[in-house]
């Protein structure tokens, strides 16, 4: 995904989110819902991208590409609401930055599985570095409201307005947004205009459920179907991580001979 957020055959989207805290049946329903958008796009997109089969129309503006664009909007918006309710339940500073440091472990280790796959289209700063980096500053901006949602529209109008197509002669600013040209990754997601997703979130957040509780009427779910409904919701990440080796393995006991020439032995 281009920093403008058009993809290319070179840039397919990944997505997690964040949740920490007490649960909300509607958030966990939502993040389900981003979970099966997230699988069933990868698993279109994996075989396309690897050249195996021709799965899907990923040009922009049609049904796959939009499904890249709204998929990691809403796990980020949903990350940003999460963020003041996780604050309120005592969590502290430390605890958000040893979370997003683990994140950005992760991160850091696709770039180099990813590196070993593609030496020229590795992740270089894709979904996992940016909740690693966002996870560590959002809570600074837990105690706004009103300024989360200016600067987060603002961040989303440089991002996807001026930043749209355009790339710079250095890389030393590639997480912040400005691609270096010439480069191709398998998934970037930049901070501008990504980060805005979760400041808008954050404002939801404080909106909807100041002191990490619910200002608006709805029926509580506790029944089964709820529990079974928001459990993906409940592990975004472990979803995340486990749907790679299921759908590898799943294509190459379908095409073998496709696959193996891009395992790294």
């Amino acid at each position: 995904m281009s920093p403008t957020g058009e993809l290319d055959k070179s840039c397919p989207p990944v997505i997690v989110s964040i949740v920490m805290g007490s649960r909300f049946w509607e958030i966990d329903i939502l993040r389900t819902v981003a979970i099966v958008m997230m699988v069933s796009f990868h698993a279109v997109y994996v075989p396309y991208y690897l050249g195996i089969a021709g799965t899907g129309d990923f040009s922009r503006g049609a049904f796959w590409w939009w499904i890249s664009m709204v998929t990691p909007a809403l796990f980020i918006f949903l990350a940003g609401l999460s963020l003041p309710i996780s604050q309120t339940r005592a969590k502290t500073v430390s605890s958000f930055v040893r979370r997003g440091l683990k994140i950005l472990g992760l991160g850091m280790a696709i770039t180099f599985l990813t590196w070993l796959v593609s030496p020229d289209g590795y992740v270089r700063f894709g979904i996992l570095h940016f909740f690693g980096l966002a996870f560590m500053i959002g809570h600074f901006f837990v105690r706004f409201r009103f300024l989360n949602l200016a600067l987060g529209l603002a961040l989303l109008a440089v991002g996807f307005v001026y930043l749209r197509g355009t790339s710079f002669d250095f890389p030393w600013l590639l997480w912040l947004g400005l691609r270096p040209q010439g480069v191709s990754m398998m998934d970037y997601v930049p901070m501008v205009p990504w980060f805005g997703f979760l400041l808008v979130g954050i404002f939801c957040g404080k909106m909807l459920y100041p002191e990490g509780k619910r200002i608006f009427s709805i029926r509580e779910f506790d029944g089964p179907v709820t529990r079974l409904l928001t459990l993906p919701g409940k592990h975004p990440l472990e979803l995340y991580v486990a749907q790679w080796p299921v759908i590898l393995v799943t294509l190459l006991i379908m095409y073998p001979d496709r696959l193996i020439p891009y395992l790294p032995f």
